[in-house]
């Protein structure tokens, strides 16, 4: 009695190369990908992640004129463009939502892609942002910089 095997072919070397080539591109793209944690929020839509209205945040002298600063866990970057004048504006760039990193040189300086934004008004200075920073709500009383 004879028994004929039937070979099936597997995949070719071009196929597997190729299949592990897509996996690592579809690998390297999704960490590059949009890190935002909720996306049912409108797209410039940011709230502070931390604290609510009337979180105290600074004293009005801890912020530099012509710089400012970041306040991480609130979400928030506080500005003095002129004296007397603060601004907010979310911590999260418009890009991929990387934090910002710095306030310097009347910017305020994403570390993930390079964007800048202007203390003054949160306007894309330097791309690839899309669009300006969010304005973040906040009061002045007296000496005290708090979330409004």
């Amino acid at each position: 009695m004879t028994t004929s095997e039937e070979t099936v072919p597997g995949p070719g070397r071009r196929t597997v190369v190729a299949t592990i080539g897509a996996a690592g591109l579809a690998a390297a793209l999704t960490a590059c990908g949009d890190e935002e944690k909720d996306s049912s929020e409108p797209a410039g839509a940011q709230a502070p992640k931390g604290g609510g209205a009337g979180t105290v945040l600074a004293k009005t002298s801890e912020i530099p004129v012509g710089g400012g600063k970041i306040f991480k866990d609130e979400g928030v970057v506080v500005t003095q463009p002129t004296k007397g004048r603060f601004k907010a504006f979310s911590n999260l760039c418009t890009h991929k939502k990387c934090p910002v990193s710095s306030v310097e040189g009347g910017t305020i300086n994403c570390p993930c892609h390079g964007s800048k934004f202007d203390i003054a008004d949160g306007s894309v200075k330097q791309n690839p942002a899309p669009s300006p920073l969010p304005v973040a709500e906040i009061s002045v009383d007296g000496d005290t910089i708090k979330l409004a």
